[in-house]
């Protein structure tokens, strides 16, 4: 496997660039230094396919932190012999682009190419994205956009039509060890950690290398001449990185996600991982409540009629005790519902007789069902006929409640599973009824 950063030439590296950050200096010089990215970097990588092509179009890298964003469009540049040109989206604005947009036009005059690479390009808004469109275009500029964000939903889709979106993933543990290794190296010392305190080490920088790097500076800068941390010992050295997460992001709807098709998927385990991955996260635990209620009537439905008042007991329970101890009380509600018998029946059901509903028109229901208030009312025949369903043998009348002018209906359909298992009993009985009663009234 490749490193992902710079190998050291020697110690001295770390003592003359002392003041640089141990990221800046294991920078890798070429594509085949950088680790992490074999889907792209590889043999058979999209980016070694186009860069064989002898062809680069224009991309956007979408990635977490810390995966080498960056520092691939930076050497992509200085392979294929390209002005590298790099702005902000944080810090620039139209004046800038623009600036941007006429040195490479200068430069194209002259000859050469210019690779304008746009860091947290979602963070331009639709107007100024717009305005990429003819320099990508005429060729002005091949632009490589960088972007923590799900780019279909941050991005012009006409931006996104002329752009190859590259997925850069988190870097697994390996490569973090590897890269803390590069470190050692570089800086002519060993972390002083016990081998459970270095995977917790790794496991803290959450798949991001610069992350890791900032972490071995800190360990490296704290700890006393001979000591030797223990995984608990490291974590009162170092601060946490805080986990992947924005509430009005990506990490948010792919927790919750899991989160609801763990217990649809009848895993509490796997549940209550994501559920702890969520609060660790800083997630409000009443959305979590609100979504356990949902789960309980779209998954579980009356299959388990108990289901929806754990998951409401669940958020009151919360409510009233506030956190850390209430959130038990919805720990018991995410493993009530992954280990609860699983049913979408009513849920079916009802958007079956939405759709009905909406496409019906407003048909009368039958008059035998209607009240007759007025005079007028009983004399049309409102009410007419209308069999009380507790004066029968069978407490059930079998009449017919549909307007004649759609029929009878069949949305619901309750499964094989948990209580629905007797509903479909009685309901087939009341099927039985109705059928007997029919013929009767026939004859």
């Amino acid at each position: 496997m490749s490193d992902l950063f710079a190998s050291p030439q020697d110690e001295s590296d770390y003592e003359d660039g002392g003041s640089r950050p141990l990221a800046d200096q294991l920078r890798p010089r070429s594509l085949d230094e950088v680790i992490g990215q074999a889907h792209l970097l590889g043999p058979d990588g999209s980016l070694s396919r186009m860069l064989a092509s002898g062809r680069l179009g224009s991309l956007i890298l979408w990635g977490p932190p810390g995966t080498g964003k960056t520092t691939v469009a930076r050497l992509l540049a200085d392979r294929i012999d390209y002005r590298f040109e790099q702005i902000s989206a944080v810090f620039s604005g139209v004046a800038d682009l623009k600036k941007a947009f006429e040195r490479a036009r200068f430069e194209r005059r002259s000859g050469r190419s210019t690779l304008l690479f746009v860091d947290e390009i979602h963070r331009f808004n639709r107007a100024q994205q717009d305005g990429f469109l003819p320099v990508m275009e005429d060729g002005t500029v091949v632009l490589v956009g960088a972007t923590t964000e799900n780019p279909s939903f941050e991005l012009n889709a006409a931006l996104m039509s002329r752009s190859q979106v590259l997925r850069f993933q988190s870097l697994a543990i390996e490569d973090l060890d590897q890269l803390a290794r590069r470190a050692e190296e570089l800086t002519g010392a060993q972390l002083p950690l016990e081998l459970e305190a270095r995977q917790t080490l790794l496991t803290l920088a959450d798949g991001d290398g610069r992350a890791l790097l900032g972490l071995v500076e800190e360990v490296l800068a704290s700890v006393r001449e001979g000591e030797v941390l223990d995984a608990p010992g490291l974590l009162s050295v170092v601060q946490r990185r805080a986990p992947i997460y924005d509430k009005a992001q990506d990490g948010h709807y792919n927790l919750i996600s899991a989160l609801h098709k763990t217990v649809r998927g009848s895993d509490p385990d796997a549940a209550l991982y994501y559920f702890a991955r969520m609060l660790d996260a800083g997630e409000d635990p009443l959305f979590i409540a609100r979504r356990l209620i949902r789960m309980a009537v779209e998954d579980i439905g009356l299959a388990d009629p108990q289901a929806l008042p754990q998951a409401v007991a669940a958020r009151d329970a919360y409510q009233m005790l506030g956190s850390p101890e209430g959130e038990l009380a919805l720990a018991q509600a995410v493993v009530y519902l992954a280990s609860a018998p699983k049913s979408n029946a009513v849920y079916t059901a009802f958007k079956g007789a939405m759709s009905v509903a909406k496409s019906s028109g407003s048909p009368t229901p039958p008059f035998v069902i209607l009240n007759a208030p007025t005079k007028l009312m009983k004399s049309e025949g409102y009410g007419e006929g209308y069999i009380y369903d507790h004066d029968t043998p069978e407490g059930f009348s079998g009449q017919e409640y549909f307007p004649e002018a759609i029929g009878r209906q069949d949305f619901y359909k309750p499964v094989e599973r948990g209580f629905e298992r007797e509903l479909r009993k009685r309901l087939d009985y009341f099927d039985r009824l109705r059928a007997s009663k029919r013929e009767g009234t026939e004859d």
